[in-house]
Order: structure tokens, then sequence, then C-alpha cells
């Protein structure tokens, strides 16, 4: 088998030189595990978070580890009563070929019911992320605004359209003009701001001032950077700010409050939480799959009957993962971004 190693700790933006592709032993399950042979596999921001060698919900990835990460493919072995061969099996397997776990740390898939992609995206951890942090944290009522960024990724995207399908309006900011018309054409947001079109928070606070002039009432933050220095001010009383996120300022590492160089704005937006008696909650939805059933029961039929899309990214081969990775935390991917392995 193939796997992708954590070759050294990136300063700053990951570089080539901090991956290696490595060829060993594919393993042989033992008494109640599996062996998977992955057909894809998810790439995502957290993952960035696990290069750093810095305190954080999860530990790092260890140098000459495997890359951590979650895939889905088909049981090619089982000592297990739970899985047969020829099953399909999504886990934590890391950036892999194969992959060999525990009966206990692996869910089935079934092909039947949506493309085994899903798992990773609209049905998997990203589109659970946007539907617990919306529902739960958001706490949203028909006729307000929210505004989210990153808003044709899987997180972004279920956020928008589970709010507008509680009569909410939803203002998405993307990078790419290709990106908003995705945004507005298939997630059916009202309307959407190409970031990248302003230089600073303070143009981008403009902008969205106009669509916003009754204010914003729900921040969905997977961002941070020049996107939360525009929204901020425009925060309604009682706002609501989920956080599962800040990709802009990921590539800071371990420098903790002072990426993105927002320590001397902190007494500012500390004053603007109290003031507007706004909730503001961090979560890491690993910390909530009891409430994954619950997800897939309400959102899996709306997939399947098309009323809620989804954008997908496949990029093929192993070898190519570090550099899509890497494209990810820049906003060049279109979507999911998923690596194709068999």
């Amino acid at each position: 088998m193939q796997r992708i190693a954590l070759a050294s700790r990136p300063i700053g933006a990951p570089k080539d030189s901090d991956f290696r592709l490595e060829t060993v032993d594919t393993p042989n399950p033992q008494a109640g595990e599996v062996l998977v042979e992955l057909h894809y596999m998810s790439l995502d921001p957290y993952m960035r978070g696990r290069m750093d060698d810095a305190k954080s919900y999860a530990a790092p990835v260890a140098l000459g580890d495997t890359m951590e990460g979650t895939g889905v493919g088909r049981v090619i072995a089982s000592n297990s009563e739970k899985f047969a061969v020829g099953d399909f099996a999504f886990g934590q397997f890391g950036w892999a070929t194969h992959g060999c776990k525990p009966d206990t740390q692996l869910r089935k898939v079934d092909p039947d019911m949506a493309p085994l992609t899903t798992s990773l995206g609209v049905l998997g951890m990203p589109g659970f992320t946007g539907w617990y942090g919306f529902h739960e944290l958001g706490r949203p009522k028909a006729g307000e605004t929210l505004v989210v960024g990153a808003a044709t990724g899987p997180v972004g995207s279920m956020v928008g359209q589970l709010a507008k399908a509680q009569g909410l309006r939803a203002i998405g900011i993307a990078g790419g003009n290709d990106k908003c018309a995705l945004a507005v054409d298939t997630f059916g947001f009202d309307h959407c701001l190409n970031h990248r079109d302003y230089e600073d928070g303070r143009a981008l606070k403009a902008a969205l001032q106009e669509l916003c002039p009754d204010g914003v009432d729900i921040y969905f933050e997977n961002i941070a950077g020049k996107t939360l220095d525009a929204v901020l001010p425009l925060m309604n009383q009682f706002g609501r700010i989920p956080i599962c996120g800040m990709i802009s300022w990921y590539n800071e590492g371990a420098l903790g409050e002072h990426a993105g160089g927002t320590s001397d704005r902190l007494p500012k937006m500390w004053r603007s939480i109290l003031v507007k008696q706004m909730s503001v909650n961090g979560f890491i939805i690993s910390n909530h799959w009891d409430r994954f059933g619950k997800f897939l029961t309400s959102v899996a039929p709306l997939v399947q009957a098309g009323k809620i899309s989804f954008q997908e990214d496949i990029v093929e081969g192993l070898e190519n993962a570090p550099r899509a990775f890497m494209g990810l935390l820049e906003g060049k991917n279109f979507g999911k971004l998923i690596v194709k392995l068999n």
C-alpha cells in the first residue's frame, strides 16, 4: 500500500518537502478488525492544524506518521462479524490507499443511498458540521439575515441551503466570481460577495452593509480574517456566531493569539460582543457524533430528492494529495475537495 507521511512541520504555508510518499506493507486485520481498500479520501482545512506541534483539541500528527484524514472504500478482508468482504466502510484511515481499523471505529456506507463521495462531504463530517452549527448554535428564525464565508464549500453551502429552507436571507462570501455564481445559482443564496474584490475588511464591510441594511443576525464563522472584520460591526443585538473554523489564519500555525495580527483589535471585538449581548460559540463537531444519526435522517432524503445540492472537486491519485491540500488552504478548490484513489 501507499501512504503520505508528515515529513516535517511547516512554518507558514505547507510545502512539498513537508510530505513524503511511501510504500509500506499492507496490514493484516486482527480479531475485530477490517481491511479497507480506499476509493476516496477527504481533504479538509482542519488537517493544517494537525501538522503543528501545538496544544489543541486533538493531538498533532507525529513526524513520520501517516497524515490524518477520513476515507471510504471497499472491505477486502475482515475479521469482524459486523463487516463482510464487499461492504463499504467509512473511517479515519489517513492519507493512504488502504487502512485497517477495528470495526468499532468504522461506519458502514450504503452506495445505493448516495454516491460514496457524499460520505466525505454533504452527508459526512462537513455537512454535519453545517447542520449542527446552524441549528443548535445559530438558533435561526424566519426573516433573519445570515452571512457565511466559504459559501460554496461543503460546510458553507449546507448552512446557506438550510437557511433558505427556513425562510432566512442568506448572504455568502466566496473567493471568485465563479464561486459566487455557484452560491447563488446552485445553492440558492440571495447574494454572494467575492472577497478577492476587496482589499481589506473595511471595504468588504461597506459592500456587505449595502446587502444587509438591517444588520446580521447569524454569522457562521469558518474563515475569520477580513471576513470577520467586515461582519462583526454589522452584527445585531443578540446575534449568534457559531465558530467551526478560521481557515484564513491556519497557516499562522502555532502563533496563537497573534495569528492574523488580531491581538490589537481584541478589546474592540470583546466590547462589541458584550454590548450587543451576542452568543459566540466555538464547537468541535467530533464532540457531537451522538447527533449524526438525526442529521442523516433529516438530510439524506433531501439530498436524494435533489433538494440539497452539493459540489465536489475530485483530484486523482494519492501522490497529488499534498498539492491539492495546499491549494485548499488558498481557496483554489471548487467545492468539497476529494482525492480519488481507486
